[in-house]
């Protein structure tokens, strides 16, 4: 492995740890909540031109695999049924100089086409950490195209590539998913890494939370849980209905 990101995985190892510790013992669930809008401690840098990329490949919480395919469905607050589709598609494009996957997500609610966006990810061979190079998003009414808000490409605007889920997962830790300002500034932070959900493909155990905020919008928090070998089974209200590859 090379000898930088060597070094930055037992940085981030420790840094982390310490922080979470840290944080845990002195600041309190409001102080919490501050330091979450002040972003601090959370990791931006990567050293992701030491990475030897793939547009394919897989680790614990992440199947970025042509064919791949997940179903969520639940309600949103105002009651309507809402299906988010989520495919790993046949199909690349370059972004800032490496070769991405497109992941595309279809989201209807009572069965109209709200949203779809294709998701550029890459996988660093040498740390089986899954990047994120940016989005192209479209919004629908009534079946038309009305905004492509929330799109961002690395190496555009003073966008750059975010880890979207880490190949050596530790719990507090911090990093930005998605670094485009003004436009996209995801940030995660692993909150537990034993929960036990159930969903209508069924219990899973040991998942992963994650805990989601952008400072884009201080006060909105979000929780993703991803299931080994499987990957996302719940998004805010959503839960996986059916997982696998498509045939």
């Amino acid at each position: 492995m090379n000898s930088k990101i060597t070094a930055f995985l037992l940085a981030a190892a420790v840094a982390t740890v310490f922080a979470g510790a840290l944080a845990n013992a002195q600041l309190g669930p409001a102080g919490l909540e501050a330091a979450e809008r002040d972003k601090i401690g959370f990791t931006d840098e990567f050293f992701i031109e030491d990475c030897d990329f793939s547009t394919t490949g897989s680790n614990r919480f992440f199947i970025l695999e042509p064919g791949y395919k997940s179903v969520l469905t639940g309600e949103n607050d105002e009651g309507a049924k809402v299906e988010l589709i989520i495919t790993v598609l046949d199909k690349t494009k370059l972004v800032d100089g490496v070769m991405t996957r497109v992941v595309e997500e279809r989201e209807s609610e009572d069965g109209e086409l709200v949203e779809v966006s294709r998701n550029y990810f890459a996988f660093c061979k040498q740390t089986s950490s899954v990047f994120y190079f940016g989005e192209a998003v479209d919004f629908y009414e009534n079946g038309q195209i009305v905004d492509h808000h929330g799109s961002w490409l690395a190496g555009k605007n003073g966008a750059k590539a975010g880890l979207f889920m880490p190949g050596i997962v530790l719990l507090n830790s911090k990093y930005m998913e998605e670094t485009a300002p003004g436009v996209a500034m995801d940030r995660g932070r692993v909150v537990s890494m034993d929960e036990e959900i159930r969903t209508p493909a069924g219990k899973f155990n040991n998942v992963l939370k994650i805990w989601e905020t952008t400072p884009l919008e201080p006060g909105t928090n979000e929780f993703k849980f991803w299931a080994a070998d499987v990957g996302l089974i719940q998004d805010g209200d959503l839960k996986l209905k059916e997982h696998g590859f498509k045939k």
